[in-house]
């Protein structure tokens, strides 16, 4: 059972990696107050569920498959409500500078935007796993876990992301030298 002492030393490493779950919620959602609502919800769910955590194992790697069953049931869940849309807000905010948020920001500026454009333009799957190893440097085994799929598929994942952004890179930089 978890007592005050740990209780509250649970809640303070957890909430040490609030930045981390901000960003990946960022590039699910793109979307600023999504993301925020993300990663209210998961941190939710995972203070209700602390009893549930093994003390020792990976606790950022239980957040982050905590975020990433979040989302895929919002986004599963929204599939089912019937949306009224506006074309016209959609059409402004698809132009709006999707960079908003000073995390996005800081990212952005330190990404080179060639690597930017083809980081984004992945399909989400293999931004999800290339970005969870690359970047956020989890284990294939981590990965596997929070995005509910085999180690094998997240390899996959990762080496087929990979070579999209390669050849996206090489493809935009052979047009910048021919221009």
């Amino acid at each position: 059972m978890f007592g005050r002492a740990e209780r509250r030393a649970f809640e303070a490493e957890a909430l040490g990696y609030l930045n981390s779950l901000y960003g990946a919620a960022l590039r699910l959602t793109r979307n600023a107050p999504d993301a925020e609502d993300l990663v209210q919800d998961a941190y939710v769910k995972a203070f209700r569920s602390a009893k549930q955590f093994k003390p020792g194992t990976n606790l950022k790697a239980w957040l982050f498959t905590i975020l990433h069953n979040t989302f895929r049931n919002r986004r599963r869940d929204s599939g089912r409500d019937p949306v009224d849309v506006d074309s016209d807000r959609v059409d402004l905010a698809a132009s709006a500078d999707p960079s908003a948020g000073p995390e996005a920001q800081l990212l952005r500026e330190a990404l080179d935007a060639d690597l930017q454009a083809a980081l984004d333009g992945l399909p989400e799957t293999f931004r999800e796993a290339v970005w969870a190893r690359d970047v956020d440097e989890f284990s294939y085994g981590e990965i596997a876990d929070m995005l509910g799929i085999p180690v094998g598929t997240v390899m996959s994942r990762i080496s087929r992301g990979r070579r999209m952004l390669y050849d996206t890179l090489n493809e935009s930089r052979a047009r910048k030298v021919s221009s």
